[in-house]
């Protein structure tokens, strides 16, 4: 596959950005890769939004994560249901991305990240005040994830 070559870190700082204006943190990582999905930013953000809080505040999968893997749908796309190797292209790099960010923050799931007790949250959003981002390091998992993300595009072959 033939991608253009793209710097994570300002990838990476996009991400970041988005979330602190008030997008999730699922939204934040895709639509910092918009361009690789040929979606307007109003329909990105409409696919992304219920993956955030772990899936509607349900606390799973974090939402950067899920972000993770609606760019992978879009690098390695699986529309056919015959293409087992298109399958398995999209579930490897899915499990990559993945494992890159277990890796660097000990888990995948949102309340594992988050310490917190409870299956699930009311699903009224939190208010983003200044006492909001000082509690949460939501925006450090949503720049990292954007990161992974550009460090893979980068090492994709031809």
């Amino acid at each position: 596959m033939n991608v253009m070559k793209v710097n994570p870190e300002e990838r990476s700082a996009r991400a970041k950005e988005l979330f602190l204006s008030g997008y999730n943190c699922a939204q934040s990582v895709f639509l910092a890769y918009r361009d690789f999905t040929n979606l307007d930013e109003k329909t990105a953000a409409i696919v992304a939004s219920p993956f955030g809080g772990g899936m509607g505040r349900l606390r799973e999968v974090c939402g950067a994560v899920s972000g993770m893997t609606m760019v992978a749908g879009f690098l390695y796309p699986n529309y056919d249901p015959s293409n087992s190797q298109s399958k398995k292209a999209n579930y490897t790099a899915v499990q990559e991305l993945a494992e890159k960010f277990r890796a660097e923050n000990g888990a995948i799931v949102c309340r594992e990240l988050l310490g917190l007790a409870q299956q699930k949250d009311d699903p009224t959003p939190s208010a983003r005040t200044e006492a909001y981002y000082k509690r949460r390091p939501c925006a450090e998992y949503v720049a990292i994830a954007a990161r992974i993300v550009g460090e893979k595009i980068n090492t994709m072959q031809d």
